[in-house]
């Protein structure tokens, strides 16, 4: 039918193993990051790995913390070990 989709489970795992990886600028040190174990250089790139799921809980953290996404990039399965 016209509109219809229908997932099965490889479809569904595939989503599941993308991974992506953010290039961040201007994270700056806050209350946030101060839990972390290391600090944030405010003049560098930042390189983040994100599974597709978090996405845009990611995005929203990032932006919080004063930082600006200059670049998404797919990861493939020999990208990411």
């Amino acid at each position: 039918m016209f509109g219809q989709t229908t997932l099965g489970a490889s479809s569904v795992s595939s989503s599941a193993s993308r991974v992506f990886r953010y290039e961040v600028v201007g994270l700056k040190q806050n209350q946030e990051t101060d839990k972390n174990k290391f600090d944030i250089r405010r003049s560098g790139s930042v390189f983040i790995t994100v599974p597709y799921g978090r996405m845009t809980e990611e995005m929203q953290r990032i932006s919080r913390l004063g930082g600006r996404i200059v670049k998404i990039e797919a990861l493939t399965v020999a990208d990411s070990e």
